[in-house]
């Protein structure tokens, strides 16, 4: 089981790095942002499509510092089978996406924690929580 933590971490610490990588090279020629919120939209709108081939269906706030981010039908996931046993396999699949946000948003001056959870497959729902500094 801790092989299987070690792993995550690597994943979520691989995709932290790209997420920077990728934000500095897609914001280069963008206004700069208003606020969090201009932020998170940014994530959901153009990084989500950049990188996923979509947008994100569903962002929520509750203007506290967490938002969550759904995708009905994320990319990673529908090659799997909507079986329960692939379920638990779903977590390092999400490690890297969760390091790729946490990156991303590190590189437009937002500290944060990310965590995925999938209840149904291939959907999932990202929870960003907002560290203030």
């Amino acid at each position: 089981m801790e092989e299987n933590g070690r792993c995550i971490t690597k994943l979520e610490n691989m995709g932290f790095r790209v997420g920077q990588g990728l934000i500095e090279r897609f914001t280069k020629d963008t206004a700069r942002f208003k606020d969090e919120l201009d932020i998170m939209k940014f994530i959901c709108k153009d990084f989500w499509t950049t990188v996923f081939k979509k947008q994100i269906d569903n962002l929520r706030t509750n203007h506290q510092g967490i938002y969550v981010l759904q995708d009905n039908k994320f990319r990673l996931l529908t090659q799997m089978s909507a079986g329960k046993q692939y379920l638990e396999h779903a977590s390092k699949y999400l490690a890297f996406t969760c390091g790729l946000i946490r990156g991303g948003l590190s590189n437009l001056g937002i500290k944060s924690i990310v965590t995925a959870e999938v209840s149904s497959m291939p959907a999932c729902k990202f929870q960003v929580m907002i560290q203030k500094l």
